[in-house]
């Protein structure tokens, strides 16, 4: 295994540390594109089916080609058998509108459309190993937006996953001059909707809860696989909106994401949280999914 793997949607495999990206590429230059990150473990790329859905449902938002998924998954196999087994890896599958040479701008038609694609697969960051087994520090930040926008204004773009996502780093970046590691966006009503790249989810009792994607949030693959195995188990779950007081009237607040997974928010806002008697049984049921993903049921 090499410190990356680049794999282009023909199923070759290419220099990961060669020039490959044309300068004007509409990715590059206006952040016009989608993409995913998925875990590797053991050689295989976890829950890969529910992350190309997801994938080709933010191309649809964006109006991309249709992505042929028998493509993304044959890019994926082969991404993941050069990176091997012994270690974890995080996956991006990269789908971008293309070079702005080959549109008519500003339309941006093209009538033999070229977009850029490719699998890229990296090491998992540092940082990983201590969301997972310290949590994290959080602050909540407004995200200026209101929760009724998602459904009035479909062409923000709230539940796709596109690379434009300067807003986000921007709000960790504020959070670690602040003192934190992590942020809980909220909306101008106070609803709670996200993290920068994760999905909030909050336990209450034998209760799981999470805000509904109609507010304007990304549906969360790790989200969905925790709540198809606590359902199992006799765990109560639920799409409600929050209200930011709530995070301080729950057991225990999670940060859930396709590489961290299960991040316990151990710090908000200043305030500490205390871990709850049930937080390995939560690491566990959202492990068992994730490695289990036939269990979500449908997309």
């Amino acid at each position: 295994m090499g410190e990356r793997v680049l794999v282009t949607l023909d199923g070759a495999v290419a220099d990961a540390d060669a020039p490959s990206l044309y300068a004007d590429d509409i990715g590059a230059l206006r952040g016009d594109g989608v993409f995913e990150t998925v875990l590797v473990r053991g050689g295989t790329a976890t829950a890969l089916e529910f992350h190309l859905a997801r994938l080709r449902r933010s191309a649809q938002a964006l109006d991309l080609p249709e992505p042929g998924l028998s493509k993304w998954r044959s890019a994926v196999e082969a991404a993941c058998k050069e990176w091997g087994e012994d270690e974890e890896g995080m996956l991006r599958l990269i789908y971008t509108r293309g070079r702005d040479s080959e549109y008519d701008t500003p339309s941006l038609a093209s009538p033999d459309p070229k977009p850029t694609a490719y699998v890229l697969v990296s090491p998992v960051p540092a940082r990983v190993a201590t969301a997972r087994a310290e949590g994290v520090k959080v602050m909540s930040l407004a995200r200026g937006i209101s929760v009724d926008l998602a459904q009035a204004a479909p062409w923000q773009l709230l539940g796709a996953k596109t690379l434009s996502y300067a807003t986000n780093m921007a709000a960790l970046r504020f959070a670690r001059r602040m003192g934190a590691e992590d942020v809980i966006f909220h909306s101008t009503e106070h609803r709670v909707l996200e993290g920068p790249r994760s999905t909030v989810v909050i336990a209450r009792d034998k209760q799981l809860i999470t805000p509904p994607a109609k507010i304007g949030v990304l549906p969360g693959v790790t989200q969905r696989s925790l709540f198809a195995v606590a359902e199992k188990k006799g765990w109560e779950c639920k799409y409600q909106s929050l209200f930011t007081a709530d995070l301080f009237d729950c057991d225990s607040i999670w940060l859930l994401s396709s590489i961290t997974l299960a991040a316990r928010v151990n710090q908000l806002d200043g305030v500490r949280m205390s871990a709850p008697d049930n937080a390995d049984e939560i690491r566990q049921m959202v492990d068992l999914g994730i490695d289990n993903p036939g269990t979500i049921g449908d997309w």
